[in-house]
């Protein structure tokens, strides 16, 4: 049977199309988690200044008032760090949908390319060995590039997520220490 026979394409765009949908419902779940994150962020924003404008009403000095203020810069330093982790993990399990559906396509097509050369292989002419041979080594040689590539561009990604968390950290610490230097220099 070809790879080319009717039934064969359109299981193959059936299978696509089922990708692309499932793909498109896990970005939304992503955006719904988001659209979560933001939302409860924002309650408890509002809350939390409630009731910092409640007890700034209530200082009776200059020095309790920067007191309190360097409390809550503080708190908001490590509250922007844990709500920046969040984003992270929500869109680390997107990008993962993404890395798994490249890495079923990509194996999907080798799967083909490889399947092909076979039923060429099978209906070759004879004498045309060297020629299907030919075939078979430029398709291998070309699924161990793209393996590699793929590979490679995994491991780019992954350190690019990294040095961002490791920049984002080091930045929240930092943004906490001064925070925390500022405080004690006012009392």
């Amino acid at each position: 049977m070809s790879s080319l026979a009717p039934e064969t394409l359109l299981a193959a765009q059936k299978a696509g199309l089922d990708s692309s949908f499932g793909m498109a419902g896990r970005i939304v779940e992503g955006f719904e988690k988001l659209v979560a994150l933001n939302t409860r962020t924002l309650h408890t924003a509002l809350a939390e200044h409630q009731e910092l404008v409640a007890r700034s009403f209530s200082v009776r000095d200059a020095q309790e008032f920067f007191a309190l203020q360097s409390q809550q810069a503080q708190a908001g330093a490590q509250k922007v760090q844990a709500y920046w982790r969040d984003v992270y993990e929500i869109a680390s399990g997107v990008r993962g949908v993404y890395m798994e559906a490249a890495q079923d396509q990509l194996e999907k097509s080798q799967r083909n390319a490889q399947a092909l050369v076979a039923s060429l292989a099978s209906n070759a002419p004879a004498g045309s060995e060297a020629v299907v041979n030919a075939w078979k080594t430029a398709i291998d040689a070309a699924t161990q590039s793209a393996n590699s590539a793929y590979e490679a561009a995994r491991k780019s990604a992954q350190q690019v997520v990294e040095a961002a968390q490791s920049d984002a950290a080091g930045a929240t610490q930092t943004a906490v220490r001064a925070t925390s230097k500022a405080a004690g220099a006012k009392k």
